[in-house]
């Protein structure tokens, strides 16, 4: 090969590497249903993933989950987060997931759209819940104004059907890192 056609062959990769789309997973997960979600998005289309991680995270287990989880949505609580690994502004596409409580986002994710604003961007919602999605995607849209929506989907009873939850969100997930190639 001569030295022009290298030349030219390089500069064809490096422009396709920087036209391609840099894919971002954020999450915050109680009991590990909206994690195994995140790890299998995140696997299937090779993102970072950003955990977003409660300084002082609710203890309780059983009943007692719900009655507090709730009041802070209810009351609006914005937990104090734990410093990112990763600055969603680098991003491109941004995978966005919660479990629904009391439905809605989780309360980490409130602080998280009070700090971080988050402009410009492709972004696909996910939630997990063990009911319904209720107003979880419609809640979390008025919150992310200014960035286009490319998608939304709900994984129901995660962790009791683990291995079918995470194939359903790498189809997903695959489907949407297409539409970037």
């Amino acid at each position: 090969m001569s030295l022009l056609t290298l030349i030219f062959f390089s500069s064809i990769i490096s422009r396709n590497m920087d036209s391609a789309k840099k894919m971002l997973v954020i999450y915050y997960s109680f009991e590990g249903n909206t994690r195994l979600i995140a790890e299998a998005v995140a696997h299937e289309i090779k993102a970072d993933i950003l955990e977003l991680k409660v300084k002082n995270d609710i203890k309780t287990k059983g009943f007692m989950k719900f009655f507090w989880g709730g009041k802070q949505v209810v009351q609006k609580k914005t937990p104090e987060l734990l410093p990112f690994s990763k600055d969603p502004a680098e991003y491109d596409v941004i995978f966005l997931g919660t479990p629904v409580w009391a439905y809605t986002f989780a309360p980490a994710l409130r602080t998280f759209f009070k700090d971080i604003k988050i402009k410009d961007k492709k972004i696909a919602l996910f939630c997990t819940h063990e009911g319904s999605p209720a107003k979880t995607f419609e809640n979390m849209k008025k919150e992310l104004e200014g960035n286009d929506i490319i998608s939304e989907s709900d994984f129901a009873d995660v962790l009791k059907n683990p291995r079918q939850n995470s194939l359903d969100a790498k189809i997903w997930a695959g489907n949407i890192a297409n539409l970037f190639k």
